[in-house]
């Protein structure tokens, strides 16, 4: 089963969120998500579980508890979709620049 953590405190790393899940069962990958350019931590990541039941248990006890500081949000990570546009948009024809023909 795959997990997504949100709302994770900033110094929170791979193998402390291993740690936390863990206690459920056994945890095949932990990662955090990391900024490209900067490598810092983006607050959020995946927890991938062997068993389904120890995960839906440590997705049940864990969604809105305090950790680190942060209340977490724990769901079931949703599969990646294909395709689209970088970024989440799409500008258009013109790019998004200036437009004489709009002044």
């Amino acid at each position: 089963m795959n997990i997504y953590v949100s709302n994770l405190n900033f110094s929170t790393t791979s193998e402390s969120l291993q740690e936390l899940f863990a206690a459920y069962g056994e945890v095949t990958s932990a990662k955090i998500i990391t900024d490209r350019e900067t490598g810092r931590s983006r607050g959020f990541g995946f927890v991938e579980m062997s068993d389904d039941a120890e995960g839906q248990k440590a997705i049940d006890e864990l969604n809105g508890a305090d950790y680190e500081g942060k209340t977490i949000n724990v769901n079931v990570a949703r599969p990646k979709t294909e395709g689209g546009s970088r970024g989440g948009y799409n500008r258009g024809g013109n790019g998004g620049g200036y437009n004489r023909n709009r002044y």
